[in-house]
């Protein structure tokens, strides 16, 4: 922990974009430097506005161009599909976010990672820019192992070098570098909101630039409210199903979940179904599974046996928080790389959606719930996590920044 003295009271601006696995990372943070006595204006497109003034923290609300949760298929199916919204929203939002800010400019700029005229307006300001990841960040090497393979072909593509170009040209335009690179993965500084066990190569990442936070949860009682095991479920084992928010059009899977547990009475199964499928397509479910579109997860997981999780970063290090074992079965992007993290560390199993059957689903879960070695490492990691400080040492790191 940073032994600094308090900072005085001043102007943060937060920036992030309309998405879950963004916002909720952070939002913990937040609401510490508001009960510091900070003023927090923290920017965000109108569906979070609300999420963000319960934090104390004045909502100043911008229209994105970005895709929602509501509708991930319209990010497309490439690389580049996945990144062009990034910039477009980007060079339509900066105007609006400076208008915003005019004659009320920020001692601070904090930022999420997807966040880039954040740090355009801390340069402009004057004033110092901290990243908050919500996920991996670079090692040293991470360049060459997997950032150049990966991109080399994009870069290659007419629509690739395009893209380059653009971004290299506004950031040009804005007074920065045009390495695009080093702007989009090479903060200046940055907080990292996972726990250290889930960086790989952690031992080769930037200690100057990046410092490790863990869980930022807070109790997320009044945001997420609480979950009360039901009369007929004491004394059984809880396994709760959660694929996040986004990629949750998945009734087969649901159904293979209740399946996987409708023949073992002394479980009982928590299943979150999220947006984009219709409780009517599980068909009957037995008494000792709830069916819910959201459900409070944190909570859950304090009281659970086993998590069958995507994956995401938010669910991984709640699930390592609060001691769970994790069946993981990924639907995209950083999450493949969390399920082998997960299971290196020896708290889980990786089971591809493709192989994701009912069988596969409950062998998996009673194996990890009867392995001791798994609940001693699992106990492990929840302390070491919790020695990390999470949102105490993030605001206190932040205050830091205010300092120097």
């Amino acid at each position: 922990m940073t032994s600094a003295a308090p900072a005085q009271p001043a102007h943060i601006a937060m920036f992030s974009i309309a998405a879950h696995g963004h916002v909720n990372p952070s939002i913990e943070v937040i609401r510490e430097l508001v009960a510091r006595g900070h003023r927090v204006s923290y920017a965000i497109p109108a569906a979070f506005a609300d999420k963000v003034a319960a934090t104390g923290a004045t909502p100043v609300v911008y229209t994105s161009t970005l895709p929602t949760d509501e509708d991930p298929e319209a990010w497309g199916t490439e690389l580049i599909d996945n990144l062009e919204p990034f910039l477009d929203d980007a060079v339509q939002a900066l105007p609006q976010l400076a208008a915003a800010f005019e004659g009320d400019e920020p001692d601070l700029v904090l930022h999420d990672i997807t966040s880039y005229p954040a740090p355009v307006l801390a340069h402009r300001w004057g004033v110092p820019a901290v990243s908050l990841s919500p996920n991996l960040v670079a090692w040293e090497g991470y360049e060459q192992e997997v950032a150049e393979p990966m991109f080399a072909p994009l870069k290659a593509s007419e629509r690739g070098r395009a893209y380059y170009a653009r971004f290299a040209a506004w950031l040009t335009g804005n007074g920065l570098s045009g390495d695009v690179d080093r702007f989009q993965g090479r903060p200046r500084r940055s907080l990292v909101l996972i726990p250290r066990a889930l960086q790989p190569h952690a031992d080769r990442v930037d200690g100057a630039v990046h410092t490790f936070v863990g869980a930022c949860q807070g109790d997320r009682g009044a945001d997420q409210g609480g979950w009360t095991r039901p009369a007929h479920a004491e004394g059984k084992k809880v396994v709760l199903v959660s694929l996040g928010s986004t990629f949750t059009k998945q009734p087969a899977f649901y159904r293979a979940c209740v399946d996987a547990f409708a023949e073992l009475p002394d479980w009982h199964l928590v299943l979150q179904i999220g947006a984009h499928t219709d409780e009517a397509e599980l068909g009957a479910v037995p008494a000792h599974v709830e069916v819910h579109r959201w459900v409070p997860q944190l909570d859950i997981l304090r009281q659970a046996d086993a998590f069958i999780t995507h994956a995401g970063a938010g669910g991984s290090q709640e699930g390592l928080a609060t001691g769970t074992p994790m069946v993981a079965v990924p639907q995209a992007v950083d999450q493949f790389g969390n399920a082998d993290m997960l299971v290196s560390l020896g708290v889980a199993r990786h089971v591809p959606m493709a192989e994701a059957d009912a069988a596969t689903l409950r062998e998996a879960v009673l194996a990890l719930t009867a392995d001791p070695e798994v609940a001693s490492r699992a106990r492990e990691i929840r302390t070491r996590m919790a020695a990390e400080g999470g949102t105490r040492q993030a605001a206190d790191l932040i205050e830091a920044e205010l300092l120097s």
